[in-house]
């Protein structure tokens, strides 16, 4: 039935009982599950349990083993810094495959106002399964395209190319938005599973992360071979200044504060006054390429946190003093479709916007970083409308005026500059250049759409 067909695409079973899956469920799906919930498992355990093992160790005949490890610990302590260690087989892992194809994941380079490819799903059952068609959109350009569509998934994996990315430069990413667990980020750029290679040739992408993973035993030469690197202005410095270019940094601007906002629907960013990583492009001389990943927020629902609640002041002081949020999330579960932290299947396209030319300044003014910074704010927000309508944000039931504005809030009360379809939360600390990714908290740059098209209230 057509129930069945969508059984854990976390629309219907949000609002019954609880839902178990069926015993059909093909091999394909359950593999899928399976590498997911390892994922899951690494990102919320992994470290914890290897700071375990190698203390616990120390305390058995094994001690050796800790001892060898704190010593290449020491002798390798610097590497985090000086871009990491890529192991492309772990990129490539099969693994990666089944994973991008639970929600399913892909990445679309979309220039300018629209350039971009759309894919009109279609079933035909058959012997060689389902098949998926795609009419491409784009004005010009190159383009290249692979598609994977699965009985009861409603949309499909599509990878779409109308600009390619010069690879005698370097470039700094900005990535939005962080979500809950940054599924998009880490699919796209710490895998091979969406192409990103094959999109982009001669590029090397890498992902800042916190400081404090790559000073845990065992897990940062783990989180290293995908292409994590340090959220730092060192770390950052080495890839930016790479002869020879081909080097591809992202940041996540909102950081691990942002993911406080994330649920279906809901696209509030922190970027208003995270200004340190336009600095660092300036300083550097790095192409500035805005990213957003539509239906990153839409694979967990989260406890009402809303500003000036108990549970959001606990959650910031936690987060202040941790330098880690702690959202309390939920999705699916393994074996039922009702609760549990497994993410819904939904699915997430990452659009790669067109470079923003930065111009080397070793020591940018104050205005000149004001002045790029608003410029990055004005090509995220064209590359949001171009592409809001194709990706997850329905059409039904917005205003007609479904543009961006900012505004600000003080004492609780929303002030709009412009029309007001967003908001920005202003948080006291800004994002200066003594920090580059997560620890830091800004003002945020909010868009908002709710479930069903209806604009949510801030």
């Amino acid at each position: 039935t057509a129930a069945e067909l969508r059984e854990d695409t976390g629309t219907n079973q949000r609002d019954s009982m609880v839902k178990f899956a069926p015993l059909s469920v093909p091999w394909e799906r359950r593999m899928q599950t399976f590498v997911v919930l390892q994922w899951v498992f690494c990102f919320l355990a992994l470290g914890k349990i290897c700071i375990v093992v190698f203390i616990g160790l120390l305390f058995t005949r094994f001690w050796i083993f800790s001892i060898l490890y704190a010593t290449w610990l020491y002798l390798d302590r610097d590497k985090p810094w000086q871009g990491g260690r890529r192991i492309e087989a772990v990129r490539r892992w099969v693994i990666w495959k089944y994973m991008k194809d639970y929600f399913p994941v892909s990445v679309s380079n979309g220039a300018g106002w629209g350039a971009a490819r759309t894919v009109v799903p279609h079933m035909s059952v058959g012997k060689c399964g389902p098949v998926c068609s795609e009419q491409n959109t784009g004005l010009g350009g190159r383009s290249r395209a692979s598609t994977t569509m699965w009985p009861g998934e409603e949309s499909s994996f599509c990878l779409a190319m109308t600009v390619e990315l010069d690879p005698s430069r370097n470039y700094l990413a900005g990535f939005h938005p962080h979500g809950i667990l940054a599924a998009g980020a880490f699919t796209n750029l710490c895998t091979e599973s969406t192409g990103f290679s094959s999109l982009f040739p001669g590029i090397r992408p890498h992902l800042m992360m916190l400081n404090l993973w790559f000073w845990t035993p065992f897990f940062r030469d783990y989180i290293m071979s995908g292409g994590l690197v340090s959220a730092d202005k060192e770390s950052a410095a080495h890839i930016l200044n790479r002869k020879g270019g081909g080097s591809l940094l992202a940041i996540i601007v909102g950081g691990s504060q942002e993911a406080l906002n994330a649920r279906p629907g809901d696209y509030r960013l922190l970027l208003r006054n995270r200004k340190g990583f336009i600095r660092l492009a300036l300083m550097h001389g790095a192409a500035l390429v805005p990213i957003f990943s539509f239906g990153e927020n839409d694979l967990f629902d989260q406890v009402d946190n809303s500003p000036g609640s108990w549970l959001r002041w606990t959650q910031n002081r936690l987060q202040k003093i941790m330098r880690v949020s702690l959202p309390l999330f939920h999705g699916r579960g393994v074996f039922q479709y009702s609760f549990g932290l497994m993410p819904y299947r939904q699915p997430i396209t990452t659009v790669v916007g067109t470079p923003i030319e930065v111009q080397k300044t070793p020591r940018p003014s104050q205005e000149e970083v004001d002045r790029l910074h608003q410029r990055y704010m004005k090509e995220l927000s064209n590359l949001f409308e171009a592409h809001k309508l194709k990706y997850n944000v329905p059409k039904e039931g917005l205003p007609q005026r479904a543009g961006l504005a900012l505004g600000r809030i003080e004492g609780g009360a929303v002030i709009p500059e412009g029309f007001a379809e967003v908001s920005v939360e202003h948080i006291s600390k800004a994002f200066d250049d003594s920090c580059v990714s997560d620890p830091c908290q800004a003002p945020s740059h909010n868009w908002q759409h709710g479930r069903g098209g209806q604009t949510l209230a801030s």
